[in-house]
């Protein structure tokens, strides 16, 4: 059966844009754990690890997270679409290969949800967060961060028309590229509002950011992701020396901003009451 072009293009939008499984995305993984891994542990942590939680990690990519939660508690569910970088993980880890749009995947209840850059790529984030949130356990807590669409402020730039290069990728990247394939920067910012109408309490959120210089893992994250998504970037209207020489910045020690802002937002299932 033939495809009509308006369902070939639905199904090109909801393709992922990075790829976990190759180098780069070995790297990409890298430069997000460095960046933060460690506010991630501190919002799971600091709402308490019991020790005989079952946790569900979604999106687990190089399994460092789950990695951490099975050294608190008694069993992680690691899920990914690509789980070629789960390969060494503690006993009490299961991984399972899936497709978050085609559904969990895996059955509850879990005492510990945590989704960390998952939903905002997801078209169908809505009906995921709302599977999340029916997968908790009475007391359990849901764990989601994202980042947001705050402008990433250049601080320091080589010349006046890096600064302006910057400025461009930043909008063909944020304001055409994602919006094409069902990435929000908009998402992040209405989760806690979403966890408490789904009638989570004790809702908190983390707000995280950084500056970066060209060569450490902020801006190697953003040449690594504008490598990844050329093809894309080229379509909307990127010329390939603008790719490279935003490449080069990126390198470039004299360069340095303001790193996307993360938002970490934490909710509990009440213990006696059905959400």
């Amino acid at each position: 059966m033939c495809r009509s072009p308006a369902s070939a293009q639905a199904e090109a939008m909801n393709d992922y844009i990075f790829d976990t499984g190759s180098e780069l995305g070995q790297h990409h993984l890298d430069h997000l754990g460095n960046l933060l891994d460690a506010p991630s542990r501190w919002s799971l942590e600091r709402r308490g690890l019991p020790p005989t939680a079952r946790c569900l990690e979604i999106g687990a990519g190089s399994g460092a997270i789950a990695t951490w939660l099975a050294a608190r508690t008694a069993e992680v569910v690691a899920v990914d679409i690509d789980t070629s970088q789960l390969t060494d993980v503690p006993a009490n880890v299961e991984v399972r290969r899936h497709d978050l749009r085609e559904g969990l995947g895996v059955d509850g209840p879990f005492d510990l949800i945590h989704a960390r850059l998952i939903l905002m790529h997801l078209p169908e984030r809505e009906q995921i967060f709302a599977q999340l949130v029916d997968a908790l356990a009475p007391g359990g807590r849901l764990v989601v961060g994202d980042f947001t669409g705050r402008r990433l402020h250049p601080i320091t730039t080589p010349t006046a028309e890096d600064e302006a290069l910057w400025a461009r990728v930043q909008y063909l990247s944020h304001e055409l590229a994602s919006p094409a394939r069902g990435i929000s920067f908009s998402w992040a910012a209405g989760t806690a509002a979403r966890m408490s109408a789904a009638g989570l309490v004790d809702v908190h959120t983390l707000e995280y950011s950084e500056t970066t210089a060209g060569g450490t893992d902020g801006c190697l994250l953003h040449r690594n992701l504008n490598q990844q998504a050329e093809a894309l970037l080229l379509s909307v209207g990127a010329a390939p020396a603008e790719l490279t020489r935003y490449r080069e910045l990126m390198t470039d020690p004299s360069f340095s901003a303001w790193f996307y802002q993360f938002l970490c937002t934490s909710g509990q299932r009440p213990k006696c009451s059905v959400v």
